[in-house]
């Protein structure tokens, strides 16, 4: 995914839980807006945007889309309820930002906001869940970036079990034109367990720092982008006291568990599914639609997370899996939720062996 540079220089910002498969995040562009503009969908190409192949910059629909035109919309993101949260469900109010379903909120240092609103999540599992910046009234030289990112495990290409293989996988796979500058090492960020490295462009002279934990069965990033190590050194210190995570959130755990479902991948599978019925795809289409499902104590399906789906995919396949029936999951003798995610269409391909979950 790529948008504009910002204003002050043209460059690559790697979005770091995707560098092996070049999936790239640009920072957003400087305008001329007020100091508290309300945030603005970013400009997006249009292979993770619903479809929509526009140009951004020219907002008028007349000279944007051909005459009798009919404009359908593309494979979204969707939940058969409005009331559970999702992943994408962020917001940032009053300059905090809050994520109920991962249980993060931050607030936002002063003369940072967001200016644009994330795009999608796309169908590997990957989330930008806020992308914020400097205000326009800021005159210094060091503007950067502060991004939260997430990435689904049940659907990540990538062989990482965990948080830590997952920034040590990013770490290894940098493009060339990145260089190292601090190797992974676990670090503590509002109390709770993070796997940090940075790298940087020698080109364009930008530092990134990357803090990683696991929420939920997802590796959830904050990556800090600036020309001055010193200004990412003083955001991570203040970081600390203004971040609030779930007692959950561990470089190696994250799983889920106590007011919210137990996470465990391939559940909706095997013997644990007990009454099942295929969902009938008539559309000839070729996508992959990565599905979360949370399963009730008594083993039905309370909620449906479609990542990526037309809306006849969402259907049809909600259909079907409103009539399954699971196992219902026990531990210690008590019966527990369960979340899990199941692939319908075309699943993507990893990018090498899966690697041992009990490896660092």
């Amino acid at each position: 995914m790529q948008s504009r540079c910002s204003g002050f220089l043209l460059l690559i910002t790697l979005f770091v839980t995707f560098p092996a498969w070049g999936q790239m995040i640009q920072s957003a562009p400087v305008q001329n807006a007020p100091v508290q503009p309300a945030p603005q969908p970013a400009p997006q190409s249009g292979h993770n945007n619903g479809g929509d192949f526009s140009d951004v910059t020219n907002p008028n629909p007349k000279n944007v889309v051909p005459k009798d035109t009919i404009i359908v919309k593309g494979a979204w993101s969707s939940a058969s309820d409005s009331t559970t949260p999702v992943p994408e469900s962020s917001a940032v109010t009053n300059n905090v930002f809050t994520n109920r379903y991962f249980g993060i909120t931050y607030s936002l240092p002063a003369d940072w906001i967001q200016k644009f609103t994330p795009p999608p999540p796309s169908e590997t599992g990957g989330y930008v869940l806020a992308q914020i910046a400097r205000t326009d009234s800021y005159k210094g030289e060091a503007k950067g970036t502060i991004q939260f990112d997430a990435q689904d495990m049940f659907f990540t290409p990538v062989p990482a079990a965990n948080a830590r293989q997952f920034v040590n996988y990013s770490k290894n796979h940098l493009p060339g034109y990145y260089q190292v500058e601090l190797k992974p090492s676990q670090t503590t960020i509002g109390g709770q367990s993070f796997t940090f490295f940075a790298y940087w462009s020698p080109v364009a002279q930008l530092h990134w720092y990357v803090l990683a934990t696991q929420i939920r069965c997802h590796t959830v990033e904050i990556v800090l982008m600036n020309r001055d190590p010193k200004v990412l050194e003083e955001l991570v210190r203040d970081m600390n006291s203004k971040i609030k995570l779930p007692p959950e959130a561990s470089s190696t755990g994250g799983l889920g568990g106590g007011n919210v479902p137990v996470c465990i991948k391939d559940y909706a599978s095997g013997e644990n599914v007990m009454e099942r019925v295929e969902p009938v795809l008539t559309e000839h289409r070729y996508n992959a639609i990565p599905v979360r499902l949370i399963i009730d104590k008594q083993g039905k399906v309370k909620h449906i997370h479609f990542l990526s789906a037309f809306p006849e995919q969402e259907k049809t396949i909600s259909d079907a899996l409103k009539q399954w029936k699971f196992r219902p999951y026990e531990r210690d003798g008590q019966r527990l939720e369960v979340e899990t995610g199941i692939m319908f269409g075309r699943a993507s391909l990893p990018v090498g062996p899966r690697a041992d979950a009990t490896t660092d």
